[in-house]
C-alpha cells in the first residue's frame, strides 16, 4: 500500500480555533488529523487575516504555540492548503 502524502494545511473550527499542521488522511468532513500541529493565538494585522495565514504564514506580531506530535480537531469550518512560504513561516515558532 502507498504512503499517503503529507499536506501542509491551516484549518479553522466552529470554536474559532485556527492551527496549522501536516495531514495525511482526509480533509473533508468535521474531524482531521494533523500532525506537527500548532495553534495560532494572535495573528498581528500585516498577516490580513485568517486566509493571509495559509498564503504567507504568521508575521513577527504574531503568537504561535509549539507543535504537538499530533492532534485530531473537530467541528472543522475550513481546511486551507499552506503554501511553503506559510510553512516555513509557521515552523518558526513565532512568539512574541
Amino acid at each position: 500500500m502507498a504512503k499517503s502524502k503529507e499536506r501542509a494545511v491551516v484549518v479553522t473550527t466552529d470554536k474559532r480555533g485556527v492551527f496549522f499542521g501536516y495531514a495525511t488522511g482526509p480533509t473533508t468532513g468535521d474531524t482531521i488529523r494533523l500532525t506537527r500541529a500548532r495553534m495560532c493565538v494572535y495573528w498581528s494585522a500585516d498577516v490580513h487575516g485568517v486566509v493571509g495565514l495559509a498564503a504567507t504564514g504568521p508575521t513577527s506580531g504574531s503568537r504561535i504555540t509549539r507543535a504537538a506530535p499530533a492532534f485530531e480537531l473537530r467541528a472543522i469550518t475550513a481546511v486551507m492548503d499552506a503554501s511553503p512560504e506559510a510553512a516555513a513561516a509557521w515552523e518558526r515558532e513565532i512568539w512574541s
